[in-house]
């Protein structure tokens, strides 16, 4: 083991010219790692991890100082990984942080802390909002029989995240106002839905209606490249008559194939301040016969923040019409209480930034499981997004949460492969 990374042992740069072939590379093959950097004013500790790190057959490299590590910053390579003690002398762990925030291929990051546990919480959310990937924390002493599982357990979960706004690698669509209104006018969007499942007897729910834009020229676009466009373009209100017309025009091909669920359909600040949105709806769903319980309209706390009398208006009026209505990323806005308290919601939506958390991070269950009863309280069915493995839905059933959505459930998809998806399931009537 050496302290820095500037002459690498020749079995580390054997190691590294072997690449993604070195056996290695992966852990139980769900990530590529090419080196991992320790950064410890202890070096016992980096002996420790080094010593465990030798044992998953991947390279490592020490560093006794935040400074050393810094110095040497320009050297990481974005298939890395840095294991970074919090509380160094001169320059901390949240400085180094910070240095990390700025390079173009951030490495992944796991955390580690002596003493208050929220230190190390509240250091993991500041690696979030930096835009690092903080694959997990790990409380020290690690000096204990039990490292190499604790440590391999952090190691597995490198895998990617399977989150669809990251699907499409490509550079983003810089479309424009004409290139929108023509999509709209040669039907180049498309909806795929995403299914809803019961915890508790996996019984098929509901499925929320994703938009996508299938461009002639550039294939599918994901919503984070071209909704923001919509936006600034006062598209917004167009989008959204398209995504509400569609879905409950397929609702009436489900109900044939037997999927008797609601669709849920995301609605903006714009939307539910517009007088005449609940006639519209009321009109639409009229038109495709979809009974008005069968939708349901996702809006964000955000989205309530503006013209709060308008919005309440409008909502209360969308209720008595029967339709449905979910608080969407529950738990991520100013005044989460104040709004359920105001707003006649029939779903709670737990953000998947709490979700996805659960099963190594006990704030973000303790969090969940707030969520949860409170919306029970309230007499609202809880839904739960981002549910990516079993331990999850498990911790989730142990909670109490009423609906689960997420890739392990399934990705969204078109209509054809969620009918059939369905049917292979045994979710159809």
């Amino acid at each position: 083991m050496h302290t820095t990374i500037n002459e690498p042992s020749s079995s580390t740069a054997a190691a590294e010219r072997k690449g993604p072939q070195h056996r290695g590379a992966q852990v139980n093959g769900l990530a590529a790692i090419d080196m991992i950097h320790i950064i410890d004013d202890n070096p016992v500790v980096i002996q420790s991890l080094a010593e465990i790190i030798t044992r998953i057959e991947l390279p490592s490299t020490g560093y006794l100082s935040g400074r050393q590590f810094i110095e040497n910053i320009g050297a990481i390579k974005p298939n890395a990984l840095v294991i970074l003690d919090l509380d160094m002398p001169y320059i901390d762990g949240i400085q180094v942080m910070r240095h990390l925030a700025i390079l173009d291929a951030p490495p992944l990051l796991i955390l580690m802390n002596e003493g208050d546990p929220s230190i190390l919480n509240a250091a993991e959310k500041l690696g979030q909002a930096h835009n690092l990937e903080v694959v997990a924390s790990l409380t020290k002493p690690l000096l204990s029989s039990n490292v190499f599982r604790t440590f391999k357990q952090a190691l597995s979960r490198l895998k990617p995240r399977q989150d669809d706004t990251k699907k499409d690698q490509s550079q983003p669509y810089i479309g424009d106002r004409n290139s929108l209104m023509r999509a709209l006018e040669e039907d180049q969007f498309e909806l795929h839905y995403q299914p809803q499942v019961t915890i508790s007897g996996r019984r098929l729910s509901g499925i929320e209606a994703l938009i996508r834009w299938n461009h002639p020229t550039h294939g599918l676009i994901y919503p984070n490249k071209f909704l923001p466009i919509v936006e600034n373009n006062g598209l917004i209100d167009e989008v959204t008559a398209w995504v509400l017309e569609n879905a409950t025009k397929q609702a009436a091909r489900f109900n044939s194939e037997g999927i008797k669920v609601s669709v849920s359909v995301n609605v903006s600040a714009i939307n539910i301040r517009a007088l005449t949105f609940p006639e519209q709806l009321s009109n639409m769903l009229t038109s495709y016969n979809m009974a008005p319980s069968n939708l349901m309209l996702e809006v964000t706390e955000s989205a309530l923040m503006g013209e709060l009398t308008t919005s309440l208006d409008i909502l209360t009026r969308i209720r008595l019409r029967g339709i449905r209505l979910s608080i969407d990323d529950f738990g991520t806005g100013y005044s989460s209480l104040q709004q359920l308290h105001r707003a006649p919601f029939s779903e709670l939506k737990i953000d998947r930034s709490f979700v996805s958390n659960i099963s190594h991070d006990a704030e973000a269950r303790s969090i969940v499981k707030i969520c949860t009863m409170l919306g029970h309280e309230l007499g609202m069915s809880t839904i739960a997004e981002g549910v990516e493995d079993q331990n999850t839905l498990s911790i989730l059933a142990d909670i109490g949460c009423d609906i689960a959505q997420g890739y392990l459930i399934a990705s969204p998809m078109p209509v054809d492969s969620l009918c059939e998806w369905a049917r292979k399931n045994h979710l159809a009537a």
